[in-house]
C-alpha cells in the first residue's frame, strides 16, 4: 500500500470549487492512488463515484468541513472515513460503498441508496433511510445510528435496514423523530429506546427472532469498531432493549384499507358533533383545514428569545464576562466601549485574558464543539492593556478593608470602589500584584503589561499599605473600623513530603519569586516533585538561569497542560511519573525503588496551603480553608473571603470571586436581597456555523474575531431569518432607541421552523402550539 495522498480543498487562501476539486481527486484515483485524504473546505459530493475495481479497494479520509452528499453514487469498492460530523443526504444514491460519519450527520442521510452502508457515531436529522431500494441479488443496504433520527424517518423506505442505537439520543423521549414510517413498503428497523408512534397502516411492530438477534449483535460489533466506540458492546445488546419495526406487506394493508379524511369527517366526526351530547360545548371551527396551516393549527410556533439564554463563552467564564456582547461592539466599530467592558468584569484584561487564564471560554465556545478554531479572546486581551482607568463615582460613605493584594484581592477592591465604597488594601509582599507581580515568569507574561496594569489599579486603589503581615489581634480592630472585610490573603504556606531530608529541598514560590529576580541558581541539575503548572513554570526559568538536566517527578500522570508544559519541554525538561520519593540526599532525589535521579536543586511543588492562624473562632473552617456560603460570606456576616484561601483555583476563580462577593457587599450594604442570575446556557444545538467560514484555523485580528463570533443567544440583526421565511412572517420591529424585535406573523406564519434552523445565534426555538380552548 502506497503513501496517502492528500487533496486540499484550498489553494493559496481561496476554497477550491467542488467541480474542481472532484476532478483532482478522480486523477489521482486514475494516476493509481489508493489512499487519499481530503482536507475539506465545504466541498460537496466528496469520496463518490470511484470506481476502479472490486480487488482494488479505495479508502477516503475527510478532514474538515464537508459539504452535502458525501459519498453519493459510491460503489462498493470505497471505503469513506469522515472524521467529524457531515452535512446533508451522506450516501445520496449509495451502490455500495461503505461510509463512516465520526459525528453527527444532517438531513436525508442514505437517501434512495441501494447497496452500501452508512455508519454514524451520533444523531441524524430528518428524512434519513427515506426512498431506499433493495435489488434481491446484493445484500440490502444498512444505516446504522448511534443516536436518534430526526423527523419524518424512513418515508416511502422500500427496502434496507436501519438500526437505531439510541445512545445519547439527541431527544431521549423519542428516537425515532416525528411521524416515522410514511409510506413504508418494505424493509426493517431495529431499534433501542422510546418512540413517540409511527405509522401503523405502513409498518407493524414484530418480534425479533433468533435470527434477527444473531445478524443484530454480529454487526453491532463492526459497527462500534467502525465508528471507535467497541466499549459500547455489551450495553447495546441486551436483547430486551430492542424494538423491531417492519412494513407491512400489500395483504395486510389491503386488509386494513385506508378510510379519506373526507369520509371520516362525513362518517364519524359531523354525526358525533351534530346534536351529539358535547355539540353545545364544542367551539372547533369546522371549516376545511388548508393544506398547511396557520395561526392555532400550526404544530410548532417560533419565539424570538435574544438574551434570554447565556452564551457558552460567557457560562464558561469564570468572572462571568459577556464575551459574546465585547465582539458585539467591535463589530459595531466600538472598539473602545470593548475594552471598557472588560473592566467592569475584571481590572486585568491583559495580564489575565491575553496571557496567563487558560481561556475556558475559548474550551466553551460553540466553533469548537463543532471541531472548528474558537474565537482567540487572546487578541482582545492583548489589546486591553492600553484600556484608561474608568471614571469613578462618589464615596458612599461605607469601608471595606480587603486584606490581600493579589488577583482576587485587587478585583474585589476594584469592584467596590467602582460601587462607591472607600477600600483599603493590606498585602504582606513588597509591592502589589501577589503571584503575578512575583512570581510569574516573564516568559509566560511582558513585565510592561502587569506594570501596566498595576499602575491602572492603584489609580483606582490609592490606599494600599504593603508589607503588612495580620496578627490576629490586629484583624479584629479591622473588624470594628471597617464596615466589611474581604480575606483575599491566597495560599503562600508551601507543603512539602516529610520525608528524610526534605529541609534540602527549596519551594517553588520561592525559587519562582528568587528567579524573578535573577537570584535563584538552580545549578546544572534540578528535580522538580509535583508535575504540575507551577513545577513547568519552576523547569522553565531553572533553564533560563543555567540548569542543563530537569526532571519533572509525580505520583500519578502530570497535570501539567497547555503553554507551560509546551514552554517547559522546549526548554528541555523531562516528565517522569509514577516515582514515589523516598529521601532527599546530597546527590538528589532518591525513589522508592532505590533509583537516585541526580539534582544539584530539589524544588517541592505540590501546591500552597493558606495561612488562617490569625482568624477568631468565629470565623469557620474546613481543613485548613475558610468556609463560605454561595455570596462568599463566612459564618461571620461582616466578612467574606475568596480566592484560594475558600479553594485552590485558577487566577480568574479568584477575579471572578471578587466580582461576586463586591455585588453581594454592595446589595447588603444597600439594603436589597442578593439576586443569583437564573438564566442557562443556550442549547449549543440551536447555534447554527453553517453561514461561518469553517477555513479559519488563526484568528489575526479583532475584526476577524468579531466577524466569526456567532453571538450564541444574541440577535446579530443579521436579518437571515427574514429572508429566509418563506411564509414573508417574519419582519423586524424597531423600538425607541437602538432596541429592536424580530416578530412573526401568526397568520402567515406556517410552523415550519425556517428561522431556528438557520439562525446563527440560536434566539429562534420552536415552542409546540398551544392546545386550542
Amino acid at each position: 500500500m502506497g503513501n496517502p495522498v492528500t487533496i486540499h480543498g484550498m489553494d493559496n487562501g481561496q476554497r477550491v470549487e467542488s467541480r474542481i476539486l472532484e476532478e483532482r481527486i478522480q486523477r489521482a484515483v486514475l494516476q493509481g492512488a489508493r489512499e487519499l485524504v481530503i482536507e475539506a473546505c465545504g466541498q460537496h459530493g466528496l469520496g463518490g463515484r470511484l470506481w476502479i475495481s472490486k480487488e482494488e479497494p479505495i479508502n477516503v479520509t475527510i478532514t474538515g468541513s464537508t459539504g452535502q452528499r458525501v459519498g453519493s453514487m459510491g460503489f462498493p469498492n470505497t471505503h469513506i472515513d469522515v472524521m467529524g460530523p457531515a452535512s446533508d443526504d451522506v450516501g445520496w444514491l449509495n451502490a455500495g460503498a461503505e461510509i463512516v460519519v465520526h459525528g453527527n450527520a444532517s438531513n436525508g442521510i442514505a437517501n434512495a441508496m441501494a447497496q452500501g452502508k452508512v455508519y454514524v457515531g451520533g444523531n441524524i436529522g430528518s428524512r434519513g433511510m427515506t426512498m431506499t431500494k433493495r435489488n434481491p441479488r446484493f445484500d440490502p443496504p444498512e444505516l446504522w445510528i448511534l443516536g436518534s433520527a430526526g423527523d419524518y424517518f424512513a418515508e416511502f423506505m422500500a427496502g434496507g435496514v436501519a438500526v437505531v442505537c439510541g445512545h445519547n439520543p439527541q431527544n431521549p423521549d423519542n428516537v425515532l423523530g416525528y411521524r416515522p414510517c410514511v409510506g413504508m413498503v418494505g424493509g426493517s428497523i431495529f431499534f433501542r429506546g422510546p418512540h413517540k408512534g409511527f405509522s401503523t397502516v405502513d409498518s407493524a411492530e414484530r418480534p425479533i427472532t433468533d435470527e434477527d438477534w444473531e445478524w443484530l449483535t454480529a454487526n453491532m460489533r463492526t459497527y462500534l469498531e467502525a465508528i471507535g466506540k467497541p466499549e459500547l458492546y455489551d450495553s447495546l445488546t441486551r436483547r430486551e432493549d430492542w424494538q423491531l419495526i417492519k412494513a407491512k406487506t400489500p395483504m395486510e394493508k389491503k386488509g386494513n384499507p385506508r378510510r379519506s379524511m373526507a369520509e371520516f369527517r362525513q362518517q364519524v366526526w359531523e354525526p358525533g358533533l351534530q346534536g351529539g351530547l358535547i355539540d353545545d360545548l364544542v367551539k372547533i371551527d369546522r371549516s376545511p383545514i388548508p393544506l398547511i396551516p396557520t395561526g392555532e393549527l400550526r404544530r410548532f410556533v417560533p419565539l424570538w428569545e435574544n438574551h434570554k439564554h447565556i452564551a457558552p463563552c460567557e457560562q464558561s467564564c469564570p468572572t462571568g464576562m459577556p464575551v459574546q456582547e465585547r465582539w458585539r461592539l467591535v463589530r459595531a466599530g466600538q472598539t473602545d466601549e470593548a475594552m471598557d467592558l472588560a473592566l467592569a468584569y475584571t481590572p486585568f484584561p491583559a495580564t489575565v485574558c491575553g496571557y496567563l487564564c487558560p481561556n475556558l471560554c475559548m474550551q466553551g465556545c460553540t466553533r469548537a464543539q463543532s471541531n472548528l478554531q474558537p474565537i482567540d479572546i487572546r487578541v482582545m486581551g492583548k489589546v486591553g492593556v492600553s484600556t484608561k482607568t474608568p471614571e469613578l463615582p462618589e464615596l458612599n460613605g461605607k469601608r471595606v478593608a480587603v486584606i490581600g493584594g493579589g488577583p482576587g484581592g485587587i478585583s474585589a477592591a476594584w469592584q467596590l470602589r467602582l460601587k462607591g465604597f472607600d477600600v483599603v488594601v493590606y498585602d504582606m509582599e513588597e509591592k502589589l500584584g501577589g503571584k503575578i507581580a512575583s512570581a510569574i515568569p516573564e516568559s509566560r507574561i511582558p513585565k510592561e503589561v502587569v506594570e501596566a496594569e498595576i499602575k491602572r489599579a492603584q489609580d483606582v486603589l490609592p490606599h494600599v499599605h504593603l508589607k503588612q503581615k495580620l496578627t490576629a489581634d490586629q484583624f479584629l480592630q479591622l473588624k470594628d473600623e471597617y464596615d466589611y472585610l474581604v480575606l483575599a490573603i491566597g495560599a503562600h504556606k508551601p507543603r512539602k513530603i516529610p520525608v528524610p531530608g526534605h529541609e534540602r529541598a527549596v519551594t517553588a514560590l520561592d525559587f519562582l519569586e528568587g528567579a524573578k529576580k535573577d537570584e535563584a541558581k538552580p545549578g546544572k541539575s534540578m528535580v522538580i516533585i509535583g508535575a504540575g503548572n507551577v513545577g513547568c513554570d519552576v523547569a522553565t526559568e531553572a533553564a533560563r538561569l543555567g540548569a542543563e538536566n530537569i526532571t519533572l517527578i509525580d505520583i500519578q500522570k502530570p497535570a501539567a497542560f497547555g503553554k507551560e508544559k509546551i514552554d517547559a519541554e522546549a526548554a528541555g525538561a523531562k516528565f517522569r511519573w509514577p516515582c514515589f520519593t523516598k529521601e532527599i540526599t546530597e546527590e538528589g532525589v532518591v525513589l522508592q525503588t532505590g533509583e537516585v535521579l541526580p539534582a544539584e536543586t530539589v524544588v517541592f511543588s505540590i501546591g500552597d496551603a493558606p495561612d488562617v492562624e490569625f482568624l477568631p473562632e468565629t470565623i469557620a473552617t474546613d481543613r485548613g480553608h475558610v468556609t463560605v456560603n454561595e455570596l462568599y460570606q463566612t459564618t461571620d456576616n461582616k466578612v467574606f473571603a475568596i480566592g484560594d484561601i475558600v479553594r485552590p483555583g485558577l487566577i480568574t476563580n479568584a477575579i471572578g470571586a471578587g466580582r461576586k462577593a463586591a455585588e453581594a457587599i454592595d446589595d447588603l450594604a444597600s439594603g436589597r436581597r442578593p439576586m443569583q442570575d437564573t438564566r442557562t446556557m443556550v442549547e449549543y444545538s440551536r447555534i447554527k456555523l453553517e453561514y461561518f467560514d469553517p477555513r479559519i484555523d488563526d484568528f489575526n485580528s479583532l475584526e476577524q474575531c468579531a466577524g466569526e463570533c456567532s453571538s450564541c443567544g444574541a440577535c446579530r440583526d443579521c436579518g437571515l431569518c427574514e429572508a429566509l421565511c418563506p411564509a414573508g412572517a417574519i419582519s423586524r420591529r424597531q423600538e425607541p432607541g437602538k432596541r429592536y424585535e424580530y416578530v412573526s406573523d401568526p397568520d402567515k406564519c406556517i410552523g415550519c421552523g425556517f428561522c431556528a434552523g438557520a439562525c446563527p445565534c440560536g434566539v429562534w426555538e420552536m415552542t409546540e402550539n398551544a392546545p386550542m380552548d
